[in-house]
């Protein structure tokens, strides 16, 4: 397998979970989708989504997709193997409902409930789509390795694109609005349903706009996954409506290279003190 290959590959085989049979399964944390030794939200989520599906598979029906992600975040997990144990609560013709629970240790870490069905295929009758181009233009910074939260060590196998009109902290600058408009793909290969969800979560915390910097742990984040990603660039647009004390909110956007809205992530998360 060429080196192509093998970063083409990367996302499908990290969220790749093994069945022990009776709805378990295990997986590993790798080091390369954390943010220094902190497993990625978004991948978190991606991978409770392929559990769930995967639950479903083994019971016969090799369709379906997710839908929406409901996820609590418990405990921090650390990097390695992980328990993760799937529940079907509900079996219907138009959708499916599975919670899932990944476990390390003993102790339940993060919990989702997952909702799968049929994702649409034709063009939707009305969409309100984030205003930017399909192509991050020449201007747009890489998100690169080192970042206010630590090494964003997804950078190796994610091309992640800022607006630099809108990521004012990069320069230093504060007071901007909690927005950010970013471009994500994988460097090899195309996003899929399960890429959609980790780009809803991929940006800095918009909060470093305003000069709070450093870890911001999500603690509730809800997932939409609206149709399949085509080829090419993944736009979001992420922004706060609230930063309020400790805790703001941050809801994202993501549309694809042919102008569908693809994935809406919105969480709730604790932010940096000032000049933390």
């Amino acid at each position: 397998m060429s080196a192509a290959d093998d970063t083409a590959t990367a996302f499908a085989t990290a969220t790749a979970v093994r069945s022990l049979g009776d709805g378990t399964f295990t997986a590993t944390l790798r080091a390369e989708w954390a943010i220094g030794s902190h497993p990625h939200g978004g991948f978190l989520v991606a991978l409770l989504a392929k559990t769930a599906a995967s639950a479903l598979h083994e019971r016969g029906d090799a369709t379906v997709e997710p839908l929406a992600v409901s996820t609590e975040f418990l405990h921090a997990p650390a990097l390695g193997p992980v328990l993760l144990r799937a529940d079907v609560r509900k079996v219907g013709r138009r959708v499916s409902v599975v919670a899932v629970s990944l476990e390390q240790r003993g102790r339940a870490c993060v919990e989702a409930r997952v909702t799968v069905g049929r994702l649409p295929v034709r063009r939707s009758e009305w969409t309100d789509l984030p205003q930017l181009p399909a192509e991050p233009p020449s201007s747009a910074l890489q998100l690169g390795k080192d970042t206010p939260e630590g090494p964003f060590h997804l950078s190796a196998a994610c091309d992640v694109r800022l607006d630099p009109m809108t990521a004012g902290f990069v320069s230093g600058r504060t007071g901007d609005p909690p927005r950010l408009r970013m471009w994500a793909r994988p460097r090899a290969g195309q996003p899929d349903v399960y890429f959609a969800l980790l780009a809803g979560d991929l940006n800095p915390p918009v909060v470093a706009n305003l000069g709070r910097h450093g870890w911001a742990p999500t603690v509730q984040m809800t997932s939409l996954v609206r149709a399949r990603p085509a080829p090419g660039w993944l736009r979001i647009l992420v922004e706060a409506r609230s930063v309020h004390e400790p805790w703001f909110d941050s809801d994202a956007t993501v549309a694809d290279s042919q102008g569908r809205v693809i994935a809406q992530v919105r969480q709730l998360a604790l932010a940096p003190a000032p000049g933390g």
